[in-house]
């Protein structure tokens, strides 16, 4: 699948399948943040596809454009998994293979970045929206600050399963939040063997993906959801 060609080869992303009756998961694996679901493995790459627009900024951002101007993105299957209960609940769940990759210095700062992009993002996206967010198409769906301090509360999940313990922040303590993700950026930004962190479960390159698309996938939720 190939979106926006251009007159430059395309550029290639690598992409994991992650597969359940239910719900599919498309994350693309060098870069963090970029996963959407859908029904079924096409209706996943589609919303991967449409999501490139949003997640160009990010990468723009952390200083590590998606794709040079003028030219196309390749989205390229490279695995398959089964899923998991948490992929059919909602969530991204699986290590790919090509998660156990070494990050050298260079791959472990721009992953680091990517990451660290993802809560600008949020933050930007956070400042301007208001309090109260437009109700979701049932009548539910948190308002903006419940949806920060969820995030904060599952990033400070996530980082206890990468051996951080660090105390979960309010969302109006500054120095908290900023402690947390400061734990975290130095953790994934330091060189790696591709071993699972602190003898858990989540190797980097999987840790980096899975935090920066929870983050994402609010901040985005909460821009959808803003009256305009």
């Amino acid at each position: 699948m190939t979106s926006d060609p251009g007159s430059r080869p395309p550029a290639r992303v690598a992409v994991l399948l992650e597969q359940t009756p239910k719900r599919v998961f498309a994350s693309a694996l060098d870069w963090p943040g970029w996963t959407r679901s859908g029904r079924d493995d096409e209706a996943a790459l589609a919303a991967l596809a449409a999501y490139a627009s949003r997640y160009v900024p990010v990468a723009a951002a952390a200083g590590y454009p998606l794709h040079d101007a003028g030219s196309a993105l390749e989205i390229d299957v490279v695995e398959r998994a089964p899923g998991t209960p948490t992929t059919a609940f909602g969530a991204p769940d699986v290590r790919a293979d090509l998660d156990a990759r070494p990050t050298d210095a260079a791959e472990a700062a721009r992953l680091a970045a990517l990451v660290v992009a993802a809560w600008e993002t949020l933050d930007r996206i956070t400042a301007v929206a208001p309090a109260e967010l437009r109700k979701g198409p049932r009548g539910g769906g948190r308002d903006r600050d419940a949806v920060v301090r969820h995030v904060l509360g599952s990033e400070n999940a996530y980082a206890r399963v990468i051996g951080i313990r660090v105390r979960e922040p309010d969302p109006g303590d500054a120095a908290a939040v900023a402690a947390q993700r400061t734990a975290i950026r130095e953790l994934l930004g330091a060189p790696a063997d591709g071993a699972p962190l602190a003898g858990r479960k989540w190797p980097p390159r999987y840790a980096a993906r899975r935090i920066a698309w929870h983050v994402l996938d609010h901040a985005w939720e909460i821009e959808d959801r803003t009256e305009r």
